[in-house]
């Protein structure tokens, strides 16, 4: 590699014809891209060529090798991992932090895409076509069922587990993982309830700001920790407890006669952001506590080369739902998004490996079913717009995929329908 870079080689962005293309990648035993091209709807391709090597990418390169001035690899099983200078490490190559419970969550989610004979979106493509794409929802939605049910009696084997909590980023369908994880522990014979942590936001005059001055929600200083744990402690004490109401037009929490009394066949759901934090929940013993990290770890690669970033799983959902649930348009989402990112680096990534299991709440063909509602979305965005390029990156990202209507197969229980609407815990 570093004689590669040393070197300075050109990498030059080509514009080909479809048939060029294939006869380039038949010629260099590149599989995947030929089957990714008879999805194709253009009659040209942009392909880099790096010294008579052809490649395609999901984004852009740099104009030539020598632009790469740092960088760093480790074996970590079963491959290796390339590092490099990141904004946010001040153009620095970060510090290896091994995540081997994230890596093992991975490992599961490539062996859910081996039962499903689906590695890349060619092969999801396939299954439109053949019309397989039924059986691909069914299986995708059966693993999911599993994985939910196998938690839930992890969460049952253990009476001393009475706190379940449960975080991940945003658009990760946590909250229907929680209703369908109360679902499981019911089946299991306990009978759980939830806890809303909005409810236990401090007053509105003691929230704290960030560095422009609004108030930040997503600080856990916005969170009445002591009253929080107080409660806790008092409903596992099988006490009652009168639990809070915020109410978000006066910004106050209010007590409206919501007691509660629990037993010890009752574990408390609670989801919200700060949910892997032991600071959220110090007073409480650790053997009490089982701890779930939600989050869309797609599976699904675009091709060989190309993997497909869980981040924009998440924010095409994102824009899914806040068009059809909040008013918001593909604009507002985006100028959002790069703030919920902020706020994720900061409370939810950096305390993932403290949770006792991990849920990956991707299903492999939802990309093919969301493309319909978010192109549309996305083509709203003028060209002058700052966010148009973005756009343009995103409906590129789609543009790989077929589009599949198959909504009345999908389970009104399913993940998705957080998203696309018609779940069933929506009350639609």
């Amino acid at each position: 590699m570093q004689e590669i870079i040393d070197a300075d080689i050109d990498i030059k962005r080509e514009k080909i014809s479809i048939d060029k293309a294939k006869e380039i990648f038949q010629g260099q035993g590149m599989e995947d891209k030929l089957r990714l091209l008879k999805y194709r709807e253009k009659d040209y391709i942009h392909v880099y060529n790096l010294d008579g090597y052809y490649d395609t990418f999901y984004g852009y390169l740099a104009p030539s090798t020598g632009y790469i001035k740092k960088f760093a690899l480790k074996y970590y099983e079963p491959g290796i991992i390339i590092r490099f200078p990141r904004k946010q490490s001040n153009f620095m190559l970060p510090k290896f932090e091994a995540h081997n419970k994230l890596a093992k969550i991975f490992k599961e989610s490539e062996e859910w895409g081996d039962i499903l004979e689906v590695g890349d979106v060619a092969s999801l493509n396939d299954k439109i076509r053949d019309g397989s794409f039924e059986e691909i929802i069914r299986i995708s939605e059966a693993l999911h069922e599993k994985k939910i049910a196998y938690i839930a009696d992890k969460i049952s084997e253990d009476n001393d587990k009475r706190v379940v909590l449960i975080a991940g980023p945003s658009s990760s369908g946590k909250t229907t993982f929680t209703e369908r994880l109360s679902i499981q522990l019911k089946v299991n014979g306990k009978r759980p309830i939830s806890i809303s942590l909005d409810n236990y936001f401090v007053n509105r005059e003691d929230t704290p700001r960030d560095e422009n001055g609004d108030y930040d929600f997503e600080s856990l200083e916005a969170i009445d920790i002591k009253q929080f744990n107080e409660d806790l402690i008092n409903l596992m004490k099988g006490e009652s407890v009168e639990l809070p109401i915020y109410n978000f037009l006066t910004g106050k929490r209010e007590y409206m006669g919501n007691k509660v009394q629990i037993d010890k066949d009752q574990p408390i759901l609670i989801e919200g952001i700060h949910g892997l934090n032991e600071k959220l929940t110090s007073l409480i013993p650790h053997k009490n506590k089982f701890k779930i990290y939600v989050s869309a770890l797609t599976q699904l690669n675009i091709d060989s080369h190309n993997r497909i970033p869980t981040t924009d799983t998440r924010l095409i959902r994102r824009i899914v739902r806040d068009a059809k649930y909040r008013g918001n348009n593909a604009l507002k989402t985006l100028q959002l998004w790069s703030s919920v990112r902020r706020g994720e680096e900061k409370n939810i990534f950096p305390f993932q490996e403290e949770a006792d299991v991990m849920f990956n709440s991707a299903l492999v063909y939802e990309l093919a079913i969301l493309k319909k509602y978010a192109e549309p979305l996305l083509k709203e965005i003028d060209r002058t717009n700052e966010y148009y390029s973005e756009s343009k990156r995103l409906l590129k990202f789609l543009s790989y995929f077929k589009s599949a209507n198959y909504e009345s197969d999908i389970p009104k229980t399913s993940i998705i329908r957080e998203f696309i609407g018609g779940s069933c815990f929506r009350g639609e």
